[in-house]
């Protein structure tokens, strides 16, 4: 276990709470709890990936029970998604737990100003759902879920907002029903990632429980009273752009904490 002080430690949980809160209107939020567990809490990279998993599964148990309370929950209609994205997810787990700390952080930080750009070149195409539903040819639909999973397994950051992008781009689902969806299949597929990283010793699970505290109660709190704040999705998509260019400074050491 790590120990950290005061200030590390309200760092950690004031921004787990906003990783919560934008992880309930779309995602990505594992670049900010990433960035939390490196630059600030000075974990290695892998061992950074593997705690940050706590949170994801806790929150994301949360967040189906509410959706479960609410009879959205259909394990049925999603289970040929729900394996071949867990598929996916153990060969990305399997190949985290093979690379270098320095090797990770590589990725990472490189991914973030992927991340960016695909958030910043017409984000508003995969925010407006359709009512007219096409479903997608299992030609495509296997091999994308797969590689979903594998991202997913292997690192986690911004997979989110892939899985609603396929939902409602492609398949064309209302943005609640992508959601549905998008925590059904996380909570599986990172219950299962977190053993293998809990099993590889690679959780530090006092880290991991501060930064699941501020997680769920953002999301918590988020989905309770968000949807009352005046275009809420619009602030949120601004604060993740800040977030990942501050991050991204932060990670090329153009700016130091």
């Amino acid at each position: 276990m790590t120990e950290h002080g005061i200030w590390e430690i309200t760092i950690a949980l004031a921004g787990s709470f906003l990783a919560g809160a934008i992880n309930t209107f779309a995602g990505n939020g594992s670049v900010i709890t990433l960035s939390i567990l490196t630059s600030v809490l000075g974990l290695p990279g892998n061992l950074a990936n593997g705690t940050n998993r706590v949170g994801i599964f806790m929150q994301s148990v949360a967040s189906g029970t509410g959706f479960a309370k609410n009879r959205l929950l259909d394990l049925r209609k999603s289970g040929n998604i729900i394996i071949t994205t867990l598929a996916g997810a153990l060969a990305g787990v399997y190949t985290a737990t093979k690379v270098s700390d320095d090797q990770f952080l590589f990725v990472f930080k490189y991914l973030m100003i992927l991340m960016l750009i695909i958030i910043l070149v017409k984000p508003e195409r995969w925010l407006h759902s359709s009512e007219e539903k096409v479903p997608i040819s299992q030609w495509v639909k296997i091999p994308v879920f797969l590689a979903l999973g594998f991202y997913g397994g292997f690192i986690q950051m911004g997979v989110g907002l892939f899985i609603l992008a396929v939902a409602v781009l492609i398949s064309k689902y209302t943005l609640m029903e992508a959601n549905v969806l998008k925590t059904i299949v996380i909570m599986i597929y990172t219950g299962f990632v977190l053993c293998i990283f809990a099993w590889k010793g690679m959780v530090d699970w006092s880290t991991g429980l501060i930064m699941a505290a501020g997680q769920s109660a953002g999301g918590y709190l988020t989905a309770l009273y968000g949807s009352r704040i005046p275009d809420i999705n619009v602030w949120s998509y601004r604060l993740l752009v800040a977030i990942i260019v501050f991050a991204i400074f932060i990670e090329f050491n153009i700016i130091h904490l």
